[in-house]
């Protein structure tokens, strides 16, 4: 009654304003007072980690409630200055450090790992699908670290960010590469909340993972990697190691192999100088519009994603010729530098609010974050950037197709572009729903055809292919709805287009 009177004297901006923070206020109050109820459900253990994990929630939701509308204002933004995008070549130019074990030595390679296989029909981590000559992502990457060590005698270590989907199945395998020269950590990232769309309050019950509860949580993106790695102790440990610059990036991306240059260039720089944040972006694809790009925004060098472009400029975000870059995720960061802001509590990383539809038809929503968009808060943050080949990921059966075929030759756990390739663009693969998952790709592939010729494939519809089929220029194979194509072995085909039915049977 006296809160309805004292509104009535103010105007109605400051009301709707005094009426919003008292909601906030009391959404906060039931968000906190519900991950309390959830707390006191988790055993001691559990209950020490969840609860650190809350903390991070706890500041997350509070400025989810406080964002209103896009996070930019579009006349901000600018192009980012010359310097401040340094081209790869010019890099390179500089040569290999004078002492490249000394500064490996200084380096800790980490993968983002909290990812299923789901997407490519798998269960369990995706790092364990194999993706060339039965090897892994996982495989492909500890043989580049521990080439990297043997050939310079170092001790660059492996860490792994796992996530609740995939620590447990992630461990068991690490046990094979215990007599490799590499030595590999894990920590995981947080376990949060996902929320109910219209409360606002968590759908979890307690802090069970299985039965009605196993929709009930979520990993918060990797945005996170900066509070779970400080809170598992592995950021002090590291320091303490003498290591001082950390290399991230997806596992996914067999392209992101520790380059000698970029690592040369970071240690090169005098200490009042020392670049704490590397972002690699590499030039834009019509294939790439929605990827995130670098941009200048109130004097500092900012990651602008789609989420974050109003309504009425997202085909000028899209455009190639205004934001002619991209950012691949791989990522050089000052490992110090995310001790102290991580202390400062300034890591400040824009929001990114993901509806989801649960399978009982329940929308929630989980608000996550982008390891990159941290970049605006270190000091002399830098983009380089490297060709196209340092961003090769596979996040699809068509993807894994070109890994797998002769345009990629692997050395060592990196795969190159095969010398035989006149041209050193990927050719365009699209495969239709028939080849979604893993295995059903897999038998209908004989083996991998020639590929070293080809600009485009699209395959869609009930397609196999024999052995030691060639593919050269642009090639379409479209099976109608009740129609198979099965190529015959030894085919080549060449600028053709193959449609209808076309059935080889034994006799």
């Amino acid at each position: 009654m006296y809160f309805a009177e004292g509104l009535r004297k103010r105007s109605p901006s400051s009301w709707m304003a005094e009426f919003e923070e008292v909601m906030q206020q009391q959404l906060e109050t039931s968000l906190h007072s519900e991950l309390e109820n959830l707390l006191s459900t988790a055993n001691g253990a559990e209950a020490e980690v969840s609860k650190k994990d809350f903390e991070g929630f706890k500041k997350l939701f509070h400025r989810f409630l406080q964002v209103k509308g896009p996070s930019v204002e579009w006349p901000k933004i600018h192009r980012p200055p010359e310097d401040s995008i340094q081209p790869y070549d010019k890099i390179k130019a500089r040569g290999l450090p004078d002492k490249v074990a000394d500064c490996l030595n200084k380096l800790v390679v980490l993968k983002l790992n909290g990812g299923l296989g789901t997407s490519m029909g798998c269960k369990g981590p995706k790092s364990l699908i194999s993706v060339r000559n039965e090897n892994t992502f996982l495989d492909l990457t500890v043989q580049q670290i521990e080439h990297l060590n043997k050939t310079y005698n170092t001790e660059v270590p492996l860490v792994l960010m796992n996530s609740f989907n995939t620590d447990e199945d992630t461990k068991k395998i690490l046990q094979k590469y215990t007599h490799h020269r590499v030595k590999i950590h894990t920590f995981n990232q947080s376990r949060y909340p996902r929320i109910n769309k219209e409360s606002l309050l968590p759908v979890a019950k307690d802090m069970a993972m299985a039965g009605e509860n196993a929709d009930g949580w979520y990993p918060p993106g990797h945005g996170d990697i900066y509070a779970s790695f400080y809170n598992s102790g592995l950021l002090d440990k590291l320091i303490a190691d003498g290591k001082e610059y950390i290399f991230v990036s997806n596992i996914d991306n067999l392209g992101a192999t520790v380059d000698l240059a970029i690592l040369g260039h970071l240690m090169s720089q005098p200490n009042g100088k020392r670049c704490e944040f590397v972002m690699e972006v590499t030039d834009k694809t019509r294939a790439d519009v929605k990827g995130g790009t670098l941009i200048q925004y109130d004097g500092k060098l900012r990651l602008l994603e789609i989420a974050q472009v109003p309504k009425a400029h997202v085909d000028e975000f899209k455009s190639v010729t205004k934001f002619k870059i991209f950012n691949t995720n791989n990522l050089w960061i000052s490992l110090p530098a995310i001790k102290r802001l991580q202390e400062q509590n300034a890591i400040n990383m824009e929001i990114i609010v993901n509806a989801k539809t649960l399978d009982g038809g329940l929308n929630v929503i989980q608000l996550e974050t982008a390891v990159g968009a941290a970049i605006k808060c270190f000091d002399n943050a830098l983009g380089i950037n490297v060709p196209r080949s340092r961003f090769l990921p596979v996040k699809t059966t068509s993807d894994l197709l070109l890994v797998m075929s002769n345009l990629y030759s692997l050395d060592a756990g990196s795969l190159t572009m095969s010398q035989k390739r006149e041209f050193p663009t990927t050719p365009h693969v699209k495969l239709g729903s028939s080849f979604t998952k893993v295995q059903e790709f897999l038998t209908r592939f004989e083996s991998i055809p020639d590929m070293l010729e080809l600009d485009h494939l699209t395959v869609s519809g009930d397609v196999t292919c024999g052995k030691h089929v060639s593919l050269k220029g642009t090639v379409i194979i479209i099976a109608n709805h009740g129609d198979r194509i099965d190529i015959p072995a030894g085919s080549l085909l060449e600028n053709k287009i193959v449609s209808g039915n076309l059935r080889i049977l034994d006799h």
